[in-house]
């Protein structure tokens, strides 16, 4: 049993792919007492209202994390928090830097201090694999809002809420992902453009991302950001695996893009233990009473998490049975 069952939960940004898919997951086996969805497009609440047959458990408020009131109005009498509101689109936030910084920075600091003032249990914000060792401004964001958590916890030590972010990679069939595009172009009988051939990514669904995080919530005492120990897909494979039949042709990178994907750099490699399903990277200084799990192997020495250095791989038929269940 998870320490989510029968309580009271709130999840940002609820109604995008990964909020739609915890809200599933939540109502089938967490029994909520209540699941409270804030988010800022009334659009996607009413076709969500409607997906979930208007369930009672839910509560859905019209909100922005850039509004601290609203999400301490949102956040009474809740237990426990998942962050997933954020702005994510890479050349979207080259355009719209300071936009980035008031929903990922301004607004994790303002779902930290609702939370603590709200007398929430715990929070769990989810990151992206950009935030390490970024190189574009989205990653940027990601990376100061994953310490902002981190830190929160010394913030709020004198309370009972705690702070941890779990962090992961591409997720298959999740709004902006590639994986529709390419079959569209395949049924429409077009090429296939690819990056660069040799471009890795990591690569999780959506399923196992929600279970991931509820399990953390479990795991948790706060400072920890987990970090799931998941497959590598080469974008040439993925390209194979959907459109065998289609012609590719190559684009070269495109600005704020990594060729191959990091999860963990080698300077946070050296605060990180091993455990068969994740990796936690542990906190630079714990003045709360953190004590190190007793569970878990520490790294080797220069360890980092990265795509093209994985020990785990997806074939071309791994991925097209992955996607056939997600498209």
């Amino acid at each position: 049993m998870s320490v989510l069952t029968g309580s009271s939960i709130l999840i940002t940004g609820g109604t995008g792919s990964f909020g739609k898919a915890f809200i599933r997951y939540a109502l089938d086996h967490l029994a909520p007492r209540r699941l409270v969805v804030i988010s800022r497009d009334e659009l996607k609440q009413y076709e969500i209202k409607q997906h979930f047959d208007h369930d009672e458990r839910l509560r859905w408020f019209i909100g922005d994390v850039r509004d601290r009131e609203r999400l301490a109005r949102a956040m009474h009498g809740v237990d426990y928090v998942v962050h997933a509101a954020a702005l994510k689109q890479v050349d979207t936030a080259e355009y719209n830097p300071f936009e980035y910084v008031r929903t990922n920075v301004a607004g994790s600091q303002n779902v930290v201090e609702a939370a603590i003032d709200c007398g929430v249990r715990k929070v769990v914000a989810l990151s992206t694999d950009k935030a390490s060792s970024p190189i574009n401004l989205y990653g940027a964001t990601k990376l100061v809002a994953d310490k902002l958590f981190v830190s929160a916890n010394h913030y709020a030590a004198a309370h009972p809420t705690r702070f941890a972010v779990v962090r992961y990679g591409n997720v298959v069939g999740s709004r902006g992902s590639v994986v529709p595009f390419f079959l569209r172009l395949a049924a429409e009988g077009g090429s296939i453009p690819i990056t660069d051939k040799r471009m890795t990514r990591f690569w999780i669904t959506l399923d196992q991302a929600v279970r991931f995080v509820v399990d953390s919530f479990d795991m948790m005492q706060g400072g920890e950001l987990y970090v799931p120990r998941i497959p590598s897909m080469r974008i040439g494979d993925l390209a194979e695996a959907l459109a065998p039949e289609s012609p590719t042709y190559e684009i070269g990178i495109r600005p704020g893009e990594k060729l191959h994907e990091e999860m963990i750099s080698p300077d946070d490699g050296r605060r990180t233990l091993c455990l068969p399903d994740r990796y936690i990277v542990q906190p630079t200084i714990a003045t709360w009473g953190y004590v190190p799990p007793q569970a878990g192997q520490v790294v080797p020495e220069g360890f980092s998490y990265q795509s093209d250095t994985n020990d785990q791989w997806l074939s071309v038929e791994d991925l097209r049975q992955m996607t056939a269940v997600t498209v």
